[in-house]
């Protein structure tokens, strides 16, 4: 290091020129860098999509899921295979492990699906197989309402989609609420069976009628000439002019016996933005893309498209990401400015102004290049990034204090500003490079962390990695090179001394005279310190809670209700939300069947999004009073849901229930939803068990059935002219994306459970109905069929009320669990499992941290004690974020102080390794141990409290949840940014602030005690 450092003064111009390089450069990056509010984490999860119209959910579990569950289970990483049958469709979704190879798990499924799609029927779809990719969620969302009709919206919709589409950060737009197109032929059955057209006949006649037919090439010698035949529909008369019936020289076609035209398909849902008819313009960006600057460009372009658009339409911005990321980068920017600045006041007010402006430049020194260097790596600025800078503002300039702390006592010495710099970090180069080297060693095992929180957090050690091996480079090199060329010789003089630091020096010299007291003195303070957290903690949590900026409230109902019956029901809970001034937008959806994710009886979902956090109330008061409004509308269960932050698994309670016989795995369920109820303390309790309800079942007698020539095919197409229709074919419009199917149906009349009795076939005796061999019977209705890794299991969902915690809550229902009936088998999910799994992962990461930072300290003093000595601040600091955690009012949170634990860890030790190897070094020059230890405390005072108070001072306005805009200026308080850090804040200042006292106190009494107990040592092994 000696010959680096010397080289680099020597060479100080271009050091400097690459100095300002670095700045250019880290300055040009901060611009070009991709901004967004959560990291882009990779969601682990593959799903394959199944779909056969019709097919009920038990057979579509025995046709459709298991064939393809034991193609799927020999996948390899798969953590967990979760599996979903419902009338007509089927899902499988695959869980991998975090960190996973997305692209060769994609190509595993899809090699898996094409060997399994031999098992499955014919008739089925072509298996579509899926990833989730978090950074193709919607970033805008657009809504469009207004007095308009269904076509004008949706009509409006696509021709904004086309636009946006077109610009070239956004890769994709999807249409909430629209319906698929559809061309339906209206015809009479009566008429139908005047003429005596089957339906299967129908069916071969339009099918064979819509083919484009390549007839090839005719070479007449004189030249080629291409042949084809146009059969394909292509527009609406094409149907018209379709024959259904040849009797002699008679040909019926479709316009003879049927009213056509273009449609949608039966609506599924509505959808409502503040009461008025919606759709909504759902964007996501491309991987890597700015999200700023790719909303601002759709933003200008609908202003642009806005003079051509209907005056009636409202344009509503229902998710805007890009003021979240906005808000979220200028409030943490401002706390990064603010630390900064506290940082600066600390070292100009203890080491001067000079002084001062060269510590403060290897700051925005580190910073710049951290950010270069998290740039050319491919992240991108988000939450933890920045609250990343924040945490090592304070630690960037721990080594550069040290440097210039010496070289200030130098330059009072009398050494010329070469010699004095140059010394000073030759001299402090290794206490540095070990102290910093003890830093990364903590956080370099979380770099590893498994999980989605894993990956969700693995930016925090990233970026602290990067921005300390810049302050090294700062510290070590650049420092120096100012020095050497910014200051001035002093005339010799004695150090100050303040009087602060007389009452250390007497203060420590009466404790050296008794340290094992002083000893057994802080050990009792911590087993106290232990004994106040135990009784007045306030819990533990998973991760933090953060005031949110939208909601959503779910409206569940039972019953066979028709889509318009759900839709009343979820317009009345609307109205009665009507007027309230904190809810910026009211986006109301109702649907036939809700997702898998939702839950069977959701029936509709209203999401709001909120105004400004400083302009309202708390949202937990928004949602109280909300509650009021709705709470007694019989018959239906509302249930509310503040947005997830950070990594959610969704609900945190989560209860996986097996059994061979699903009768016993049902009851097991009601029999722990009941105790849940009686405990208390869960909220939105939900399963998916089938809901109960009514099927229709058309009972073939197949025997009579064939008499008449009939069979199951003729009578389901008999059917479905009175549901969705028969499908005939499909064909693509000029102005269609998609193919458009072309359904016949019987008029709305007759479409009405009555009307199967009266249904007939022409069969070869005439006009027969089918209640001579179809019996209409009701049955129980099954729902949607839960697999879980291969086996029918039902999940138990619930959330937490204010004031609960986790961990207590699952001790409280143990009994009740521990007493389910025989057969059946229970697992925990969720919220429990990760917890377990991340407090499993950050006690093994300790661990390693402590045996690197152990092998790097005996390697640095040569010496087992001291190196042991060390590490026992690391215990001492617990202690401290215990304090910290009770004095902000934090619960315990897995991640955040578990974290913050192991980062303190490297952190501690600094100032512990620069003090012992002061003592190390007076004991080298003849120093008595006592002499010695009272010396080095004196002399690392003022480093000690610099790099330790800049570090506190640098996370105080997260600690205390202050947001202070030092540009216009403002001042604000528990913004939501400063609310995922508290905790994480509160336990390294706190610790630090602890472990930093005792580093002054109890280090120097220790050291004489360990001198003390080896020279016993020695002189018993002399005397023996």
């Amino acid at each position: 290091m000696r010959t680096l450092i010397l080289a680099a003064m020597n060479r100080s111009r271009t050091t400097l020129l690459l100095l300002a390089f670095l700045l250019i450069a880290g300055a040009a990056a901060w611009q070009m860098i991709p901004k967004e509010s959560n990291p882009d984490v990779t969601i682990p999860w593959v799903y394959v999509v199944l779909t056969l119209e019709g097919v009920s959910p038990e057979d579509g579990e025995r046709l459709l899921v298991r064939p393809m569950e034991q193609e799927l289970r020999a996948i390899q990483g798969v953590r967990k295979m979760t599996a979903q049958a419902s009338e007509g469709y089927a899902s499988i979704t695959l869980e991998f492990d975090a960190g996973f190879d997305p692209r060769r798990a994609l190509a595993d499924v899809r090699d898996r699906v094409d060997i399994a799609r031999a098992k499955i029927p014919d008739e089925a779809e072509e298996p579509r197989v899926r990833e989730v990719n978090v950074s193709q969620f919607p970033v805008l969302s657009i809504g469009l309402s207004g007095p308009l009709s269904q076509p004008e919206l949706v009509m409006i919709a696509r021709e904004l989609r086309e636009a946006i589409e077109g610009v070239p950060d956004v890769l994709e737009v999807e249409i909430g609420g629209e319906r698929e197109d559809l061309l339906e032929i209206v015809v009479d059955p009566l008429v139908l069976q005047s003429y005596g057209i089957n339906f299967d006949t129908l069916f071969s006649l339009i099918s064979r009628n819509n083919r484009l037919v390549a007839a090839g090439s005719l070479d007449t010698g004189a030249g080629r000439l291409a042949l084809k035949v146009p059969g394909v529909i292509e527009e609406l008369e094409d149907v018209l002019s379709m024959p259904v019936k040849v009797d002699g020289d008679s040909v019926v076609t479709f316009g003879d016996v049927a009213n056509i035209r273009r449609t949608f398909k039966d609506p599924m849902g509505y959808a409502r933005i503040n009461d008025q008819p919606a759709v909504v313009l759902e964007v996501s960006k491309r991987a890597g893309a700015n999200i700023i600057h790719t909303i601002d460009a759709v933003k200008a372009l609908l202003e642009e498209a806005l003079p051509m658009l209907p005056e009636d339409l409202q344009i509503d911005l229902i998710m805007d990401q890009s003021s979240d990321v906005n808000d979220v980068l200028s409030e943490l920017l401002n706390n990064v400015t603010t630390a900064v600045v506290l940082v600066l006041i600390v070292i100009l007010g203890a080491m001067g102004v000079r002084s001062a402006m060269m510590v403060g430049l290897t700051i925005p020194g580190a910073f710049l290049t951290g950010i270069l260097m998290i740039w050319a790596v491919g992240y991108t600025a988000n939450i933890v990034v920045l609250f990343s800078l924040i945490l090592v503002a304070g630690m960037l300039v721990d080594g550069a204090i040290v440097v210039a702390e010496l070289a200030d006592r130098n330059l009072r010495e009398g050494q010329s500003p070469e010699d004095a710099w140059g010394n000073a970090a030759i001299r402090m180069a290794w206490p540095i490079i070990a102290a910093t080297a003890t830093t990364l060693a903590v956080f370099v095992p979380l770099l590893f962390w498994p999980g989605m929180v894993g990956e969700f957090m693995k930016y925090l050690p990233a970026t602290v990695i990067l921005c300390l091996i810049a302050s090294l480079g700062m510290a070590l090199v650049f420092l120096p090179t100012l020095g050497k060329v910014l200051s001035r010789r002093h005339p010799p003089g004695e150090p100050l001394i303040t009087e602060g630091g007389r009452l250390y020096r007497r203060t420590l010299s009466r404790l050296l005279k008794i340290p094992g007291l002083t000893l057994l003195a802080a050990v009792l303070l911590i087993v106290l310190v232990y004994l106040a957290y135990g009784r007045f903690n306030h819990g533990v949590e998973f991760f933090p809670a953060v005031e949110p900026d939208s909601a959503q409230l779910l409206v569940r109902a039972r019953g066979d209700l028709s889509v318009e019956e759900k839709d009343a029901i979820v317009r009345n809970v609307e109205r009665r939300l009507e007027g309230l001034t904190e809810v910026r937008a009211l986006y109301a959806r109702s649907f036939a069947a809700a997702s898998s994710q939702q839950g069977s009886d959701v029936i509709g979902v209203l999401q709001f999004q909120l105004i400004d956090w400083h302009q309202r109330r708390p949202a937990q008061a928004i949602l109280d009073d909300m509650q009021s409004r709705i709470g007694d509308i019989p018959g239906v269960v509302l249930e509310f849901q503040e947005r997830e932050q950070g990594p959610a698994a969704g609900k945190p309670v989560q209860l996986e229930v097996s059994a061979r016989d699903p009768a016993l795995a049902d009851e097991a369920v009601a029999q722990i939803r009941a105790e849940m109820v009686k405990l208390g303390g869960f909220t939105g309790i939900e399963d998916n068990r089938s809901l109960p309800g009514v099927e229709w079942r058309l009972r073939v007698d197949r025997e009579e059935a064939a008499r008449f020539e009939a069979d199951v095919t003729s009578i389901g197409s008999a059917v479905q002219m009175i549901t969705t229709g028969l499908l005939l074919a499909t064909y693509r419009p000029v102005d269609a994306i998609d193919e458009v199917d072309i359904r016949v149906r019987m008029p709305d009349a007759w479409r009405n459970l009555d009307q199967l009795q009266r249904l007939t076939l022409n069969t070869n005796r005439g006009q027969v109905p089918i209640s001579q061999f179809v019996q209409l019977e009701p049955a129980p209705k099954v729902g949607t069929l839960h697999r879980v890794d291969g086996r029918r299991a039902v999940t138990l969902q619930a959330d937490l009320a204010t004031g609960y915690q986790l961990d207590e809550r699952l001790r409280a229902l143990r009994p009740v669990l521990d007493d389910l009936p025989e057969g059946v088998m229970l697992s925990l999910a969720g919220e429990q499992m990760d917890q377990q799994e991340t407090a499993q992962f950050l006690v093994s990461a300790f661990i390693v941290a402590i045996f690197m930072m152990l092998i790097i300290l005996v390697t640095q003093f040569n010496s087992m004690f001291q190196a042991m000595l060390v590490l026992s601040a690391i215990v001492f600091s617990t202690a401290g974020i215990l304090i910290g955690l009770l004095i902000n009012s934090q619960p315990f949170g897995v991640v955040m102080v578990g974290m913050g634990i192991i980062a303190l860890a490297g952190i501690v030790v600094n100032n512990n390794i620069v003090l012992i190897d002061t003592y190390n070094e007076m004991r080298g020059q003849g120093m008595a141990p006592a002499e010695a230890a009272l010396e080095a405390g004196s002399l690392r005072l003022r480093p000690v409290l610099l790099t330790a108070g800049t570090t506190v001072l640098g996370l105080m306005p997260m600690v205390l949840g202050i947001n202070v805009n030092l540009f216009e200026p403002s001042l604000g308080f528990s913004a939501p940014s400063t609310q995922w850090w508290a905790q994480l804040s509160s336990a390294i200042a706190g610790g630090l602030a602890f472990a930093s006292a005792l580093t002054l106190l109890l280090t120097p009494c220790m050291l004489l005690l360990g001198a003390k107990v080896g020279e016993a040592f020695r002189k018993e092994f002399g005397s023996g």
